[in-house]
């Protein structure tokens, strides 16, 4: 059976039709968003799904998220949290961490997010001072792609044994995995080589959406 553009159209349409339920909130978060002048990119509602089963079957106390932005993912991030637990999530711009603030507190999850202002490699390179090593239950990559590598070099020792990494636009984001010789393209699939070549990780691609790696740290 060809797998036909239409057909892999109908198939992501039936998928989030099907997968990407969401409350009235999350359903109109990225038109606010938008209104407030902030970039219409997010997960979708059936990667949101995915995000929080994940998160749950680790019994997450602490996730750490790099690219808040208007604060989509991480809601569907902190409503996997264990109670008591908390997700970090790292912004670099002002505008973006305010909004999703606010977001946090009418979705009823600002109890369990800190947003920490700054670059993800700076923010990152801090909680390796902070936060003892094999202390984070998941990471969730979603910011600058050609930095998804040096994200992993720091993230690594704080991630627990039995412990995930999920990465969003691990097959696409304005480029797609077939455009050998795109930086972020490029990129992003040297990282997915290197994660899924080492022994100390189970390693796979969920072709969601634009792709979503999951790796376990054994």
């Amino acid at each position: 059976m060809d797998f036909t553009k239409e057909r892999f159209e109908y198939t992501t349409r039936y998928v989030r039709d099907v997968f990407g339920q969401q409350d009235a909130h999350l359903a109109g978060l990225m038109d606010e968003a938008q209104a407030a002048g902030i970039p219409q990119i997010a997960v979708s509602p059936d990667v949101g799904h995915l995000l929080t089963l994940l998160v749950k079957t680790t019994g997450a106390k602490l996730v750490v998220e790099l690219g808040t932005l208007a604060g989509y993912s991480t809601i569907w991030l902190a409503r996997g949290l264990q109670n008591g637990g908390r997700v970090i999530s790292v912004e670099i711009e002002e505008k973006h961490a305010r909004f999703a603030e606010q977001q946090f507190v009418k979705a009823g999850v600002s109890d369990r997010v800190t947003v920490r202002r700054g670059a993800a490699l700076d923010v990152l390179a801090q909680l390796q001072r902070e936060l003892p090593a094999g202390s984070v239950d998941a990471f969730f990559f979603d910011a600058i792609k050609r930095e998804y590598s040096d994200y992993w070099k720091l993230a690594k020792p704080l991630l627990a044994p039995g412990g995930l990494l999920l990465a969003d636009n691990v097959l696409g984001a304005g480029f797609w995995i077939d455009m050998e010789g795109h930086p972020d393209r490029d990129a992003v699939d040297k990282f997915s080589r290197s994660v899924a070549a080492d022994p100390e990780l189970d390693v796979a691609c969920v072709p969601l959406r634009e792709g979503v790696l999951v790796a376990r740290k054994k």
